[in-house]
């Protein structure tokens, strides 16, 4: 059930087969020069959508901006600072509970660190906000890594790679513009710089040369599986 296109008398209904609502958070992030800014959110999406159609839970509109840190420099970004992440995320949570719902999947197909830690203090502060709430934070990219391991060719895959090219050739391959080029960032350890490009100017981590409608498809279908089991898990779960 996807909460923007359903009424309320829909709504009220749908009420009395679920209480599990999917909320898929992304980012405006560069994805080298071959994928569209909006990868991250599109995966997220698509997935929640995917498992939808199996089973009973509403899957409410995406958060289409998050924290970006190590690509801030690149054209196309377009970051939210933590504050406003985390306010968003009790926001909507909270009255997602108000109207009835009590498990809350948190999933993010942006896989940066402190936007996901973000998430996760969004979500302790729910958990003592709200007495029913079983909530759980996912990123969309560690299932698909966790889930995909025998189809990826490229180790350390990360960011408009092969995975996440191959992922959009299969679900939206008219958005996909060339192949992109092989490339790991070369940031220095434990320090922080200020020209984030320079150590990154292609803004790929990864090989997108070996991506794959069909390592897409493979690939998305393991990780709508695995979404299916963590609603399950939290469904059954009880403190």
């Amino acid at each position: 059930m996807i909460l923007s296109e359903i009424t309320m008398p829909e709504f009220e209904k749908g009420l009395k087969r679920t209480r599990t609502v999917l909320i898929p958070f992304g980012v405006v992030e560069q994805h080298g020069d071959h994928l569209p800014l909006g990868t991250d959110t599109m995966q997220a999406e698509d997935v929640c959508l995917k498992l939808a159609q199996r089973r009973a839970v509403f899957v409410a509109p995406p958060i289409h901006y998050g924290v970006c840190r190590s690509t801030a420099d690149h054209p196309g970004t377009i970051s939210i600072s933590t504050e406003t992440l985390k306010a968003l995320t009790v926001d909507i949570v909270s009255d997602l509970y108000r109207n009835g719902l009590r498990c809350f999947v948190l999933i993010s197909g942006h896989a940066g660190g402190t936007h996901n830690a973000t998430l996760l203090d969004a979500g302790e502060v729910l958990l003592k906000k709200l007495p029913e709430a079983q909530i759980a934070v996912v990123t969309e990219y560690d299932l698909a890594v966790g889930e995909g391991g025998d189809i990826i060719e490229t180790s350390g895959d990360a960011h408009a790679g092969e995975i996440e090219t191959s992922r959009i050739l299969h679900a939206r391959p008219h958005l996909v513009k060339g192949r992109g080029r092989a490339e790991v960032p070369t940031f220095p350890q434990a320090i922080l710089v200020r020209d984030k490009r320079r150590y990154w100017p292609g803004g790929v981590h990864g090989d997108p040369t070996k991506a794959s409608a069909d390592k897409g498809r493979r690939i998305e279908a393991l990780v709508v599986d695995a979404l299916e089991r963590l609603v399950l898990k939290l469904e059954q779960a009880r403190d």
